[in-house]
């Protein structure tokens, strides 16, 4: 990957290479899960604990360090204490594969039981097998052995059924096996695939499960194949979400995550971004360059044209944008406005209240009914720290006000065009100037 980065740690569709392995282990509710790990073990050690506590908390887990890289079947070998425990059949999956389906590891465990065999591999067939060990069958079809690319033969080499490194094991006995492999081959390491070849040797049944879906189960190895891993991932979201009453109108343009949710009947526009852990309720419209990441909407929300949601929070019946700015936990709620140009950030507005042009409101609180003029900015920080505005119910903000904080407007008050407020205005007043005062009481 020519990266500082562990390459299981690579983002992905909203999740890490590893993380969407993690994904398909945790949707086969294993009994426990140990992880091998060699380079960048603390990073990724920390990472996988993280995801799986989201993922299957109930489940439990352990990190084994591979000190010594030596080779898969060395990497396996390591687990023995960890495993010690345990019995039945142990699923091996790489770090590496995020593409493979819950439900085609489903149906290896069952071709596994079903057959009563020691191990099972799952295998595809690739045009090009460069870099893979290839497998070779016996003459009536069944599993002979594994032959890595760099001891194959020519002859061997030109075989396209490939080992994807996906396997079942039978624990009983495994660890013995494990200890009979030898590291005398090219590489100097003790490849997990001599483990099916000795299981043969002691007469015990091997299977090979072919895959016709070659993408689903290769690796990820440069940054292309991680780019085409995101495309595959992001084309099945969209997908599952078509089938569950979610309208786009063109989907080879929508760029959505693994982990977005949205409601049905919603209509998503062409380049649209939903990031993250983004929620979105029914019968929204989500126009065109809109991007949202880990934001919350309820239901018949608008958000217009080119507008940024980062982390914030959309009522039912609200509209956004376009090219509206909201951030750090801004709270648009029901059948509020914000308009174009205008950037909320750490800020409640209330019921509707309306922001519809070209404002800044930072680190305020705005009741309902609340109408902000154009040019209006919040004036909260004062070269040390932040302060916050209060804006109670039914207030009119004048255009191009600046309300310097902390200041508090009172319920029915107004500002006159261009007032700058540096004291708390009673309510039902009007004030106007700079600084702003109150030019008479309103009835």
């Amino acid at each position: 990957m020519k990266s500082r980065l562990p390459k299981v740690l690579h983002p992905v569709a909203g999740d890490t290479l590893l993380g969407h392995v993690a994904r398909s282990a945790a949707a086969l509710d294993p009994k426990q899960v140990v992880v091998v790990v060699g380079h960048g073990a603390e990073a990724v050690h920390e990472a996988f604990a993280a995801r799986w506590k989201a993922l299957a908390p109930h489940i439990p887990f352990s990190v084994v360090v591979q000190a010594e890289r030596r080779g898969t079947a060395h990497a396996l070998r390591v687990t023995e204490e960890a495993l010690s425990a345990v019995t039945g059949t142990l699923l091996v999956l790489s770090g590496d594969v995020p593409l493979l389906r819950p439900a085609t590891l489903r149906h290896l465990l069952a071709v596994h039981a079903a057959t009563g065999a020691a191990a099972t591999v799952l295998s595809t067939n690739l045009t090009t097998p460069t870099g893979y060990g290839r497998i070779q069958r016996t003459s009536d079809g069944g599993f002979d052995r594994i032959i890595e690319e760099r001891d194959a033969t020519p002859a061997e080499k030109a075989i396209t059924e490939i080992n994807t490194g996906v396997y079942t094991f039978q624990l009983d006995g495994l660890f013995d096996v494990l200890a009979c492999i030898s590291n005398d081959n090219a590489q100097g390491e003790y490849y997990l695939p001599d483990a099916l070849r000795l299981l043969r040797q002691d007469g015990r049944r091997v299977e090979v499960l072919l895959h016709p879906e070659a993408e689903e189960v290769c690796g990820v190895n440069t940054r292309a194949e991680l780019a085409a891993a995101g495309a595959i991932l992001r084309r099945r979201k969209v997908a599952e979400l078509m089938a569950a009453g979610v309208t786009f109108l063109d989907p080879a343009t929508a760029y959505v995550e693994v982990e977005v949710e949205i409601g049905m009947d919603t209509v998503v526009y062409p380049n649209v971004h939903l990031e993250g852990q983004t929620v979105i309720g029914e019968d929204c419209r989500i126009h065109t360059g809109a991007r949202l990441v880990n934001a919350c909407l309820g239901n018949s929300v608008t958000v217009r044209d080119y507008s940024l949601v980062f982390d914030s929070r959309l009522d039912d019946r609200t509209t956004v944008g376009p090219f509206a700015h909201l951030r750090l936990n801004a709270h648009v709620q029901e059948g509020a406005v914000v308009g174009n140009f205008v950037e909320v950030k750490q800020s409640s507005l209330g019921p509707g209240t309306k922001a519809m042009h070209l404002s800044y409101l930072g680190d305020a609180t705005l009741g309902a009914g609340v109408n902000v003029g154009a040019g209006t900015i919040t004036c909260n920080y004062d070269g040390r720290q932040k302060h916050r505005t209060i804006v109670e119910d039914g207030v009119k903000i004048g255009s191009d006000t600046m309300l310097v904080a902390p200041v508090r407007v009172g319920a029915g008050a107004v500002t006159g065009a261009g007032a700058v407020v540096t004291e708390d205005v009673p309510p039902a007043t009007l004030v106007v100037g700079v600084p702003a005062k109150v030019k008479k009481v309103l009835s």
